[in-house]
């Protein structure tokens, strides 16, 4: 996992900021609780208020992965060998990212996919953890760790996109107009 600030530490920093901020502006040295707790009113309206939805909404090893960068175990997760056809989504944001088409068996033990939907929904991260340099992908939208990116996979892209369960829904083919993502059935009709 590469360094990252754990959810509850940027709650903290973020809520003394904003402290900070109520005590600039307020021209003291001292805020009122009443303006402290507005601040922290409106955090709970912000971004504390989406990691609470997500920690409601994800269960544990999702939100481990997603959001903490975690991995779940290698041949004891719900994708790895999945061979339906259809649609790989970002479980914290819907964003879609792979087809059943582009994944292989790959033998590791995690789906494994030659190349995204498009280039530009996966942000690829230098990950420098374990004592090896590996490349890390995140889903552009919501910022999730999906897995890693190596260059051992098959032809046409010799890539291999390892990528957690835990952080796709599956969407099957016959389902993709009813969940919304109709405008996708006509890649698996090519």
């Amino acid at each position: 996992m590469k360094n990252r600030i754990s959810g509850q530490v940027q709650t903290l920093l973020l809520v003394i900021a904003l402290v900070s901020s109520v005590l600039l502006l307020s021209g003291c040295e001292e805020a009122t609780a009443e303006e402290v707790e507005a601040e922290l009113n409106d955090l709970e309206c912000g971004e504390v208020q989406e990691m609470d939805d997500l920690r409601e909404r994800l269960s544990e090893l999702q939100y481990n992965v997603t959001q903490e960068d975690g991995t779940e175990p290698a041949f004891n997760n719900e994708y790895w060998d999945n061979k339906e056809e259809g649609l790989y989504v970002d479980i914290v944001s819907g964003e879609p990212l792979f087809t059943s088409i582009d994944k292989y068996d790959s033998g590791t033990g995690w789906p494994s996919f030659t190349r995204p939907i498009y280039e530009d929904s996966i942000v690829e991260v230098e990950d420098t953890s374990y004592g090896m340099t590996r490349t890390e992908v995140r889903s552009k939208e919501a910022d999730s760790h999906l897995g890693h990116l190596f260059p051992d996979g098959p032809e046409p892209t010799g890539l291999r996109y390892c990528i957690n369960s835990a952080a796709l829904r599956f969407i099957p083919r016959e389902e993709l107009e009813a969940e919304g993502y109709g405008q996708y059935i006509k890649l698996f009709d090519e």
